[in-house]
């Protein structure tokens, strides 16, 4: 009897052991998700529909599979089981960054994968666990997750109202000069999947029986997607769309996906998940930056489903309008900086079909107005004379005749000369000139079979050059790579200070899995030129060479939306675009993240707003989404200082657009802009409005 006794403590003991282990101090009762611990399994069900539910079985002891148990209901409220037995995996591969020169954490020109790195399965011990909700969000964390000098906690989100949920180890190490990578997935050490499925690089669906013997495969997918399916229903498992790639000259596709037993000869037992080329585009690959004591979201997220055969992967599609940027009334999208020698593939007479695969490729991601960078690597750009003229006379002649229907391909330079570090130009109609002006050449001249010509000869010429043809300039990949220090260095140019100078291009280098919004070097440097006193602007840019339609093309790019009612016909000039571009007409986004319309006290961007009572200000916005928001930071300056005002949206939903009205206080400042992010760290940002 005694013994008996003893033995029922003891599970009593263990049971509230079990209890006491989950925190739910943060946790709100009368929230859409409920929670409960039964015998060390934490219990978690959150609406995903109107009817349907989601439900996760977490393993709470030690050495157990962490999802016991993945489930959704149907809409007569019955659970099925998507799968069971399934550990999270993530491999940490640690590099070292180069931090010796002058762009600092900036450096793009890293050599990292030809360095020595190690990579790192993360562990988790189950010594601690916690849920809490904010909003429609529904957080489960766990600890510890430990690898060499990294720790940190395992992160598990919940959506309300969608199947969604994203998965995190969020790592930090005290080391410095480290840059990382990361692949992660689910694995199983019992059968789970029947078979996979996943779109190949021309969007068709494909499938494999699954042979748990089978030995890792790596696979080049499109959206990003793979899809296991059990008797019980399919997981899509894929990452954040855009934050997962760091910078590289190339898109290429490089098998972001695997699956598989042993993948890497670190992970066991058979699983699916995402994954990096260590070598990129074996170029410069600079991986992502992770400064001590900042918290690395190594993350993926997956969608789960009662369908077969792989139709989870149209809801995936949904989440990025299937890799493409949607039309929006009053605007056309617009695309630059792409090195694509498309001129010298001509000259040179390679073999090329008649609709080249770059067209192709922007065409299919609903791009409407293509700026090139030509003569980068190739051509003659410094050719005095014969040469470069008639390079240029093809690059018009392509552009016209690649321009039809929806799409404009205008010509433009990467030049380089004259103002210092990398900057872009355009045109608003075909403009012949070249790099140099000798002693007695005139600045401008009428050349046979070319017209006009201009010779440049300094950076004085260069903004006469500009100012007469009425053409844009601005810094390319500012603070970074060959723009290093620029355009600080010239801020007090008469160049700089001239309309003709836009200001700045934005591109998410360099990445960092800390931030939760991606390409924090051009924002900065937007409030520092706002705050120098100039009203500059930063349009989005691709910096991207070869492209073909089989690429990861869209998880490296970016968009304008420029307010536009109509496309200008190639012959007749784009002094519309530039118009645009030139009076801040426009937002820059990842394509996840719309913003149709911003005011301030109903002025938009590029506008002056002279205030009556700028302590009673009315923000408002318009916006719509896919993943669900995360947060709207309205950003002010007065000429030193930058303020920012972070307005969470942690209620907001799935797939949603709504109209938005923020009172703001701006006493003091001379101009305000907005950005917006979601969850994948996806975004979208405004240009100024100028306060006065």
């Amino acid at each position: 009897m005694k013994i008996f006794f003893l033995g029922c403590l003891l599970v009593l003991h263990l049971n509230l052991s079990a209890q006491n282990k989950v925190d739910f101090t943060g946790f709100d009762q009368k929230a859409a998700a409920t929670v409960s611990v039964t015998e060390n399994i934490l219990e978690v069900t959150w609406p995903t529909g109107n009817q349907e539910k989601g439900k996760l079985l977490i393993d709470l002891e030690e050495g157990q599979p962490l999802f016991n148990s993945i489930q959704v209901s149907t809409d007569e409220g019955r659970f099925t089981e998507i799968a069971r037995g399934m550990d999270q995996v993530f491999v940490l591969t640690e590099g070292k960054r180069d931090l010796t020169k002058g762009s600092g954490w900036n450096i793009f020109f890293d050599r990292t994968a030809y360095l020595p790195y190690t990579p790192h399965l993360l562990k988790i011990k189950k010594t601690a666990a916690s849920v809490n909700n904010e909003g429609s969000r529904t957080n489960i964390i766990l600890s510890e997750v430990s690898a060499a000098h990294f720790s940190g906690a395992l992160e598990i989100t919940l959506y309300d109202g969608s199947p969604l949920l994203n998965l995190a180890a969020v790592m930090q190490t005290d080391k410095d000069s480290v840059a990382i990578i990361y692949d992660a997935g689910l694995v199983n050490q019992e059968p789970v999947w029947e078979e996979i499925f996943w779109a190949d690089t021309e969007g068709y669906l494909q499938a494999v029986s699954v042979d748990t013997s089978t030995g890792s495969k790596e696979l080049a997918v499109k959206y990003r997607s793979l899809i296991g399916e059990s008797k019980g229903g399919s997981l899509a498992i894929f990452p954040p769309p855009h934050q997962y790639f760091y910078p590289l000259d190339n898109a290429y596709n490089l098998k972001f996906t695997w699956y598989g037993k042993g993948y890497r000869d670190l992970i066991p037992g058979f699983g699916l998940g995402i994954r990096q080329d260590l070598m990129g585009d074996r170029r410069h690959v600079p991986w992502f930056n992770a400064p001590p004591g900042t918290e690395q979201r190594l993350n993926f997220f997956l969608l789960l489903s009662a369908e077969k055969d792989g139709q989870v992967l149209e809801e995936v599609k949904k989440y990025t309008h299937g890799d493409s940027y949607q039309p929006l009334p009053g605007y056309r999208t617009m695309a630059s900086h792409f090195h694509t020698e498309h001129v010298n593939d001509v000259l040179t007479h390679k073999p090329l079909p008649e609709i080249p695969g770059h067209v192709r490729a922007l065409r299919d991601l609903g791009v409407n107005i293509m700026h090139l960078g030509e003569f980068h690597l190739a051509g003659n750009p410094r050719d005095h004379g014969p040469r470069r003229l008639s390079e240029f006379r093809t690059m018009f002649e392509e552009c016209a005749r690649l321009s039809s229907g929806d799409f404009l391909m205008l010509p433009g330079e990467e030049p380089n000369s004259h103002f210092g570090g990398h900057w872009m130009n355009i045109f608003p109609k075909p403009v012949y000139w070249i790099m140099s002006r000798e002693q007695g050449q005139p600045f401008v001249e009428e050349v046979p079979e070319y017209g006009k010509v201009y010779r440049v000869g300094n950076k004085e010429e260069m903004l006469r050059l500009l100012e007469e043809e009425k053409g844009l300039a601005w810094t390319a990949h500012a603070r970074t790579k060959g723009s290093t220090g620029f355009p600080d260095q010239y801020r007090d140019e008469a160049f700089f200070h001239s309309d003709r100078f836009l200001g700045a291009a934005w591109k998410a280098i360099p990445a960092d899995l800390s931030q939760p919004r991606i390409g924090k070097r051009v924002l900065d440097l937007m409030d520092d030129m706002a705050n120098w006193g100039h009203k500059k602007y930063a349009i989005g840019e691709a910096d991207l060479f070869k492209l073909e339609p089989e690429y990861e093309i869209y998880g490296h790019m970016n968009i304008n939306y420029l307010r536009m009612d109509k496309l200008p016909k190639f012959e007749d000039g784009w002094q519309p675009v530039l118009d645009a571009m030139e009076k801040g007409e426009f937002f820059v986004t990842t394509g996840e993240v719309l913003i149709p319309d911003f005011t301030i006290n109903e002025k938009s961007s590029g506008e002056i707003l002279v205030l009556d009572d700028p302590a009673d200000v009315n923000l408002n916005l318009n916006l719509s989404w896919t993943f669900p928001l995360n947060f709207v930071e309205v950003i002010s300056g007065d000429g030193e200082t930058v303020y920012r005002e972070k307005i969470s949206l942690e209620k907001t939903r799935a797939f949603g657009s709504q109209e938005f009205e923020f009172p703001i206080d701006l006493r003091g400042r001379s101009w305000v802009r907005v950005e917006v992010w979601d969850v994948a760290a996806n975004g979208a940002f405004t240009q100024f409005i100028w306060l006065e």
